[in-house]
């Protein structure tokens, strides 16, 4: 448990109290928060759980994750836990996004609740997002037009699953398939999934359950890294992209 004792320390500054304060918190001595804080023992299991309930913290959190890289508003609820999520910020405190590179995407399952994977991660700024946090996502594939194989969507946290909404373009982060990027259509009242839908017809519909979801992303907008080519260019997607935007499409009489 080599991240415990710094982890205790940054999770009490964080809270601003000193070891006198957290020991009374938590109910033991300050001299056992020292001998913890300073690696010159392990707390016990049960000692463990007060803490892990105090933060509000997963145990596994506390003991396999270096929280050093946190801050308060790393971390989001979830029922009556808080779950680590990395955050980003300039010297300016505001949000940076994240780049998963494409080569490095099927390593993301794997760190994205890591400060460490993330805290080396490429990152840009882009000023007119709306708020939230964003990431941004490599794009595999052409099973989204008009999105290009090699393209970014960058997509903003969804923290509940509830709040899909049908018809919307999501990012999800799944156990089995990793990052996937598709329109979603919320069944968790029929059956406990979302019903997953390509653009591209050559493409089948799926459903996942939500037990498989890690992550849920919602669409804000997309960096493409190729020109179109003239056959991206065609009315119809044109015409799929405006509606998408909400941009009412209407026929033009001719003037008389």
């Amino acid at each position: 448990m080599k991240n415990i004792s710094k982890n205790i320390r940054h999770l009490r500054h964080l809270r601003e109290l000193t070891q006198e304060q957290f020991a009374d918190e938590i109910h033991i001595t300050r001299s056992r928060v020292s001998s913890y804080e300073e690696g010159r023992s392990e707390p016990p299991i049960e000692t463990l759980i007060v803490i892990s309930n105090y933060f509000k913290l997963p145990i596994d959190i506390l003991v396999k994750n270096d929280l050093t890289y946190s801050k308060e508003t790393s971390f989001i609820e979830i029922g009556n836990q808080r779950v680590l999520f990395p955050i980003t910020v300039d010297s300016e405190d505001d949000n940076l996004i994240e780049i998963i590179p494409t080569e490095a995407s099927a390593g993301y399952l794997l760190g994205y609740n890591d400060p460490e994977y993330i805290e080396q991660l490429q990152r840009i700024k882009l000023p007119f997002l709306p708020v939230g946090k964003h990431r941004a996502f490599p794009i595999k594939g052409d099973s989204m037009h008009p999105m290009k194989d090699g393209s970014f969507v960058v997509a903003s946290f969804v923290e509940s699953i509830d709040d899909v909404r049908d018809g919307v373009s999501y990012i999800l982060v799944t156990k089995n398939d990793g990052i996937t990027y598709k329109r979603v259509y919320n069944k968790i009242e029929e059956n406990n999934t979302l019903l997953l839908v390509p653009d591209n017809k050559n493409y089948e519909t799926y459903n996942v359950p939500i037990s498989e979801v890690v992550e849920l992303w919602e669409f804000t907008c997309s960096i493409n890294t190729q020109e179109y080519d003239e056959r991206d260019l065609k009315i119809s997607s044109i015409a799929t992209m405006l509606t998408q935007l909400g941009v009412e499409l209407r026929s033009l009489a001719k003037l008389e």
